[in-house]
């Protein structure tokens, strides 16, 4: 119960303001009052809510904020089932879950098509969901290795010349890859696998020439390509391997008025069967609450100035 209420009740407070309710706890039981329909809402989300923390999750505000919206846009599918799909743990313990119906159909894709196109604003879980996804193939024995990339440009700033060897050059860009299998896999695996070969973190111009047979293949910062490096990295793919490229349309790096290579990559192959196209949406944010108010403003501050053009 003190999982569902949260602190100082924060949780509750939420059920009650959305979906105009009053919840009142005395002596272990719940009473909810209020219209009918909003307290039948309320009631089956708080049990939704209990199973969840029943199976040792822990209620956090993106769990709640998401199965409210869900709540009041009548949705039956529920968190509950999401809950069900782990697709591995990481070093602490953690199981790695999708969390909202944009991510379970995501995950879901990657396992059906032989080329996801991951599509969406930051903290949608793209580059996280995709590496779990690798790295359970990878010890489940489905590929022989994983191959990490992404085109090494600088997020709107000179960086100037960087000292060191190549490796230590390219690093910085590689860091968020890094992370993730550092998380999911450990250091001392990581480096292990990285020394043997099966494990290959690299600029997306290396994987020019060579034909990535058997492997895992994560493509991140899609949108940061030209149209002829995606090319390029899509004829890359050879037998028993899959693709995973993902992307933020909103953040391109590239220089003004040049066309990134997933816009157009994502219009050519919508179509084509065994690739699958996934947007993922603001919804879909599981970063702190705040990240998600953040991504909706710039949405709707885009959408307006789109508007103000075409008139």
């Amino acid at each position: 119960m003190q999982n569902l209420f949260g602190y100082n009740d924060r949780q509750i407070k939420k059920i009650e303001r959305d979906l105009k309710v009053s919840v009142v706890d005395r002596d272990g039981m719940i009473k909810i009052t209020g219209d009918d329909i909003a307290v039948n809402k309320a009631s089956k989300l708080m049990e939704e809510m209990l199973e969840l923390s029943k199976r040792g999750n822990i209620i956090q505000d993106q769990n709640m904020d998401y199965a409210i919206t869900m709540s009041i846009n009548n949705e039956e599918d529920g968190l509950l089932e999401y809950d069900n799909d782990c697709i591995c743990h990481t070093m602490q313990g953690k199981p790695v879950k999708p969390k909202t119906m944009g991510q379970k159909k995501y995950v879901d894709a990657i396992r059906d098509n032989m080329v996801v196109f991951g599509l969406g604003p930051a903290g949608t879980g793209k580059t996280y969901l995709a590496m779990a996804m690798a790295i359970t193939a990878f010890k489940n024995e489905e590929v022989s290795r994983i191959i990490l990339t992404r085109p090494a440009i600088e997020a709107g700033e000179k960086l100037g010349f960087l000292p060191g060897d190549l490796q230590s050059k390219v690093d910085p860009y590689l860091r968020p890859l890094y992370d993730a299998l550092y998380q999911i896999m450990g250091a001392e695996a990581f480096q292990k696998n990285m020394e043997k070969g099966a494990i290959e973190v690299a600029p997306l111009a290396y994987m020019r020439g060579r034909t990535l047979d058997n492997a895992y293949i994560i493509l991140d910062e899609a949108q940061n390509t030209t149209p002829a490096q995606m090319k390029m990295f899509l004829t890359r793919i050879g037998f028993g391997s899959k693709a995973i490229i993902t992307g933020d349309a909103t953040q391109k790096d590239l220089p003004k008025d040049a066309v990134s290579g997933l816009d157009v990559a994502t219009k050519i192959l919508k179509n084509v069967e065994g690739i699958a196209v996934c947007n993922l949406t603001n919804r879909d944010v599981v970063r702190h609450p705040l990240v998600q108010q953040i991504v909706r403003a710039y949405e709707e501050y885009e959408a307006k100035r789109t508007s103000k053009k075409t008139k």
